[in-house]
């Protein structure tokens, strides 16, 4: 999927790891990140009203997703992220 990496109208970017991983598990889909500065990937999502709720409740610390889930996907993103290093993704 390609996204635009000035359009936050339509698409939430966030360097958040936990955030990110937190949104995926919640069932959210990853539209991709931007690794070219690779101390600071940028994830981005395609923004939804669930979306923009889900982000709010992570960062009020009341968004539930499962455990496990929460660990493989961060498990998964970041080995993404160590396999594409040089570009967007």
């Amino acid at each position: 999927m390609t996204f635009e990496l000035n359009n936050p109208k339509n698409y939430l970017y966030t360097h958040d790891l936990g955030c990110c991983t937190a949104l995926m598990s919640a069932g959210f889909e990853l539209a991709g990140f931007d690794n070219t500065n690779p101390s600071q990937v940028l994830f981005v999502f395609t923004r939804t009203p669930e979306l923009n709720q889900a982000e709010e409740n992570y960062w009020a610390d009341t968004l539930e997703v499962k455990a496990r889930t929460l660990f493989n996907n961060t498990k998964m993103l970041k080995s993404r992220i160590r396999n594409s290093y040089g570009g967007a993704n």
